[in-house]
């Protein structure tokens, strides 16, 4: 397994990340714990979780993700062997259930720290992550940004303010960002730094064949102030495995139990699956072996968040870490990607 450093950290991550936002509800403790066994046996080191995972969010199953890898930890006495990384949830119409009055600021950040270090029963979360942006901006496949400085909710430097005074007790020792943009990315850096707080040392936003919209502005961003990407969705939801290809719908499949998420899913994303698909089988590979081994490559992804329905998915998911891709294969991609760029973002 290779290892990458963690922003402009001490510690080393593993390229493959296990995601955990089916655990407790698509997946049992027992299937989680077999995954996070294989998974550490193979050398990963790295599980992200959130609070309010599994998605789709509900009262009734959130926090179990957390819970699971908790109980996992404690079972297996790792905890110092392992980086785990969570999230907190910034206002949707899907979480205000969680807390009255969500918001990113101190009493919310802090309500949400406490109840998951509970419940992954230990005394401090390596890298702790807002989910999304509180303001009104571009995330989850929004498009046609529109400038609405009224609804920015928090102020940022509030929001550093509160993760800062985490890191000082020692309840978190690093912070991150996700589904930000560069402009985010960026203005967290500089009151960090105007401000002596906690710099992010990551951003974990969706990359996939599909979605290469990171590509735009955040990659410079991420190399030149030395900010890991931590992609998530690498297979777009599992549509570039090629299974929903022609309006397929496999029993007990992801889009096929909820069909909801039509993120990729659209005419050119389709059309666009199946040239990665058939590209893979020209060149003997499996899909979803192709589109995770081009993620895990790209300069700037220090670890890919994969998720596995399965045992036999999750064994070729951290495969992925150990192949290469041709110069002739990569350019081919390349070539897809001239006639469908982003058709998904």
């Amino acid at each position: 397994m290779q290892y990458n450093t963690l922003g402009n950290t001490d510690i080393k991550i593993s390229l493959i990340c296990l995601g955990t936002m089916t655990y407790g509800s698509d997946h049992t403790e027992a299937e989680a714990h077999e995954q996070m066994d294989y998974a550490l046996e193979q050398g990963v080191n790295f599980f992200d979780g959130a609070e309010m995972y599994p998605v789709p969010t509900s009262p009734e199953y959130q926090g179990r993700n957390e819970e699971i890898i908790g109980s996992w930890l404690k079972k297996r006495g790792c905890r110092d062997q392992v980086v785990v990384a969570t999230k907190v949830a910034a206002p949707a119409d899907m979480t205000r259930y969680l807390r009255p009055d969500m918001a990113f600021d101190r009493r919310n950040i802090r309500e949400a720290v406490t109840s998951s270090l509970k419940r992954l029963q230990t005394d401090y979360i390596d890298l702790y992550q807002l989910h999304w942006p509180e303001r009104k901006t571009n995330f989850f496949g929004q498009l046609n940004y529109e400038h609405q400085p009224d609804q920015d909710g928090t102020p940022l430097l509030e929001t550093l303010e509160a993760l800062g005074e985490l890191v000082d007790e020692g309840l978190v020792r690093h912070i991150g960002l996700s589904n930000e943009s560069a402009w985010g990315t960026m203005k967290f850096l500089q009151l960090a730094e105007q401000h002596g707080l906690p710099r992010a040392v990551s951003v974990q936003n969706p990359f996939n064949f599909l979605n290469r919209t990171v590509e735009v502005g955040l990659t410079e961003v991420l190399h030149r102030e030395g900010v890991s990407l931590l992609p998530y969705s690498p297979l777009a939801f599992g549509a570039l495995s090629g299974k929903y290809i022609g309006g397929a719908r496999p029993e007990g499949a992801r889009i096929t139990k909820y069909p909801a998420y039509g993120r990729y899913f659209n005419e050119q994303g389709q059309k666009a699956v199946e040239a990665y698909v058939a590209l893979a089988q020209k060149h003997e590979l499996d899909p979803c072996m192709m589109a995770l081994a081009w993620v895990n490559n790209r300069p700037f992804v220090d670890a890919n968040i994969i998720g596995a329905s399965s045992m036999a998915q999750l064994k070729a998911n951290i495969e992925s870490a150990n192949v290469t891709l041709s110069d002739e294969l990569l350019a081919e991609i390349e070539a897809i990607n001239v006639l469908y760029p982003n058709p998904c973002p």
